[in-house]
Parts: C-alpha cells; sequence; structure tokens
C-alpha cells in the first residue's frame, strides 16, 4: 500500500526551529509576566482608591477597563502561542473565533435582558412587591397618611 498525505490547502509544515520557538515562548512569557504585574498594580491602586476618603467611581472604572484590555491580550498570547493558533491558518482562526465572540455576544445579551426584566418586574408587578416587601411596608408607600396639623381639626 502507498502512503497518500493530506492536500497541501490541509497540512501545514512549520519551518521553524525548536531554538526560535524556545525564544518566541519566552519572550511571551516575558510579556505575560510584565502585563500580569501590571494588572497587580492597578489592583492595588483600585484597592486603595476604595479605602481613599472620597472614591472616584469614574477613575476605578477606567482602572477596570484597562485591567479588561490587559486581560483580553494576555488571553490572545495564550491562546497564540502556547495552543499554536496563531500558527494556523485564516479560515482555521476564524472557526474559532467567531463562535467564542458569539458566545460573549450571547452572555451579554443574556445579563442584559435579565436585569431588564429583573427592573420591569420590581416596577410593575404588584404581586412580587407584595411577596417580597415586608408587610406594612408598601402600605405605608402607596397611602401616605398626613398627620394632623395642630390648630386646624
Amino acid at each position: 500500500m502507498e502512503h497518500q498525505s493530506a492536500s497541501p490547502e490541509v497540512t501545514f509544515t512549520h519551518h521553524t526551529s525548536d531554538a526560535d520557538f524556545r525564544k518566541k515562548v519566552i519572550r511571551t512569557t516575558v510579556i505575560l509576566s510584565v502585563i500580569t504585574v501590571i494588572e497587580l498594580i492597578i489592583g492595588l491602586i483600585i484597592y486603595n482608591i476604595h479605602k481613599g476618603p472620597e472614591p472616584s467611581a469614574f477613575l476605578v472604572l477606567a482602572f477596570k477597563g484597562v485591567v479588561c484590555i490587559l486581560t483580553i491580550a494576555k488571553a490572545y498570547y495564550i491562546v497564540a502561542v502556547f495552543m499554536h493558533l496563531g500558527d494556523e491558518i485564516r479560515n482555521m482562526i476564524m472557526t474559532i473565533v467567531v463562535p467564542l465572540l458569539l458566545f460573549i455576544w450571547f452572555i451579554a445579551a443574556f445579563i442584559y435582558d435579565g436585569n431588564s426584566y429583573k427592573n420591569l418586574r420590581n416596577d410593575y408587578d404588584k404581586h412580587f412587591k407584595e411577596s417580597t416587601m415586608p408587610k406594612g411596608h408598601h402600605k405605608a408607600e402607596e397611602h401616605k397618611v398626613e398627620e394632623p396639623k395642630p390648630g386646624k381639626q
């Protein structure tokens, strides 16, 4: 029997040596370590802002956004180098990345929809208010009783 190899469109040969791959892994490890140290420093800054006398919500949100961006960069390096996705052909990369992005979009959409449902239920569902609020609390809100003013009877 003769051995048949896959077509060139399917197979991809790496033209890098072992030393090149080691350099790439070491470089990526250093980059991931630096990003992790930066994230830890930002985390300490956020912690100190929260402990301060007047914490700035905008500053905390900005630092959390930076941490999210750095985390995405770390995920990219891990997937590209250690999981070897960076060496694959474009169609293979898109086969993995597009469903992942759709999955993230689904999670965000479900969280948004669930929060909207919770807010609508809290505002408009009379039974929900009655069953979750302590007795007497909702009636006092609905029927605000004014105390009689002295001298007028």
